[in-house]
């Protein structure tokens, strides 16, 4: 019986361990990412942020187009996070679309940008987050040019720009 007893235990935490579907959304990015995750708390992301990028990044918020600082930058370099300095998208990629936001049609590193479901202002969209600190970038939609279709359409107050 206590045999019995602790290979049931040992079975239980076998599973637990390898069952993915557990995991806490925080779990799931780095297990992707696979870097170490930035989290604070809103008062120390205020304490950081502009208010326009706190509004952005935490708030999941949206500049007007056209206004941002990046929407009509034509130099090369990287993109990064402004919440957290991650490497998000290379200048080799932007590419002018039209719409007042800057636009690229791939990540620098696809580990580094997250996706997910939006269903605000009812419509779906997929969202775009930095995977290191979770903030919101802007929106990935299936109208980009080639090579790959998409078009990342990302608020200039959720990046730093760093020139080459």
């Amino acid at each position: 019986m206590k045999h019995l007893l602790l290979f049931s235990l040992t079975l239980g935490i076998l599973s637990l361990s390898s069952c993915s579907d557990g995991q806490t959304q925080a779990e799931q990015i780095q297990a992707t990412y696979k870097g170490e995750l930035v989290t604070k708390t809103a008062e120390e992301w205020k304490a950081i942020l502009t208010a326009e990028e706190y509004h952005i990044l935490r708030e999941k918020g949206t500049e007007r187009a056209f206004t941002g600082e990046l929407w009509d930058n034509h130099e090369t370099g990287m993109y990064h996070c402004a919440g957290c300095g991650l490497e998000l998208f290379d200048s080799a990629t932007k590419f002018e679309s039209g719409t007042g936001w800057p636009s690229f049609y791939t990540p620098a590193d696809s580990t580094h940008v997250g996706e997910r479901v939006d269903n605000a202002y009812g419509m779906r969209r997929v969202e775009v987050v930095c995977n290191r600190c979770e903030g919101h970038l802007g929106h990935v939609f299936t109208d980009g040019p080639n090579p790959t279709g998409l078009r990342y359409c990302i608020n200039s107050a959720s990046l730093e720009f760093e020139k080459r």
